[in-house]
């Protein structure tokens, strides 16, 4: 049974909380980090290497999370690091396991992160990537050669509602979402106007859309995100609020925008950056649970 699934199916607010790996094969954190939001979120994003970042596999992660929790993970598949051989496998390996969620993304190059000389693949694109996974649903590969049992994934991709260009934006969206595509999980927001305009044109695709919330914890990350990041839109109040109020304020923030978002959207993914607790702070603070 896919729980996540059967909700967003069923038109009631999701949450979800993103979680990084651990560099290493000590997942006593991670695990200890899950437990505390069980009861409270209805599935965890687990990232592929994140940033460009070796870090263990989410598909091995998302199993062990399964086992241990029983909350639903969403592991994050990325084209960057396998040809098309290898990224069948890799999804053939998570419906094995009975790891059904997924969130699609294209990656970031390796020259980003902690193997700046890794040499990157893209065989694919995200676009591209839906496309193999829909036809795995379906029962075949990518060359056509029938499975001797379909998967049963159901398909994430991302979107930024606060592109530069919106327009592209929802035009890579729809190329998405015309191969097939269960759910979207935003870039983080800050501003419910920003949002709800990104709602009005995503709302014929009928797809369900959970926004991104990256929680502020101080006024020199809030800082560094708007003067760095291209792509998301801090405004001129939230941060004259974080100046003046810290990561208590970045929670108040945040449970706002929570409140905000169950009028517009179908759902939110928090983004924690390690911090479980923060995460808890804003639900309650926001009356989810």
């Amino acid at each position: 049974m896919n729980r996540l699934k059967e909700k967003l199916d069923q038109g009631r607010f999701v949450v979800t909380v993103e979680l990084e790996p651990p560099k290493g094969i000590n997942t006593d954190r991670l695990i200890e980090s899950v437990t505390e939001l069980k009861g409270v979120v209805d599935a965890v994003n687990i990232t592929d290497g994140p940033m460009a970042n070796m870090r263990t596999s989410a598909i091995a992660l998302s199993y062990k999370i399964k086992q241990e929790t029983d909350i639903d993970p969403i592991f994050h598949l990325t084209c960057r690091d396998r040809n098309v051989i290898a990224l069948q496998s890799e999804l053939l390996g998570a419906g094995v396991l009975g790891i059904n969620n997924l969130l699609i993304l294209t990656g970031d190059e390796p020259k980003r992160g902690d193997h700046p000389n890794a040499t990157p693949v893209f065989q694919v694109d995200s676009v591209g990537l839906v496309g193999i996974v829909n036809n795995l649903n379906k029962g075949y590969d990518l060359s056509g050669k029938e499975l001797n049992e379909s998967t049963k994934f159901s398909i994430g991709v991302a979107a930024n509602p606060t592109s530069p260009n919106l327009d592209l934006e929802i035009e890579r969206l729809y190329e998405k979402i015309e191969k097939g595509v269960d759910f979207i999980q935003t870039q983080p927001v800050y501003d419910i106007d920003d949002l709800a305009i990104f709602m009005e044109r995503v709302k014929s695709f009928k797809v369900p859309v959970l926004a991104g919330i990256l929680p502020l914890k101080s006024y020199k990350m809030t800082q560094h995100i708007a003067n760095n990041i291209p792509g998301i839109n801090i405004p001129d109040w939230t941060q004259k609020r974080m100046e003046q109020g810290g990561r208590a304020e970045g929670i108040n923030i945040a449970a706002e925008l929570v409140k905000g978002i169950k009028n517009v959207a179908n759902g939110i993914h928090i983004m924690p950056l390690g911090d479980t607790k923060m995460v808890l702070e804003i639900m309650e603070k926001s009356n989810l649970y």
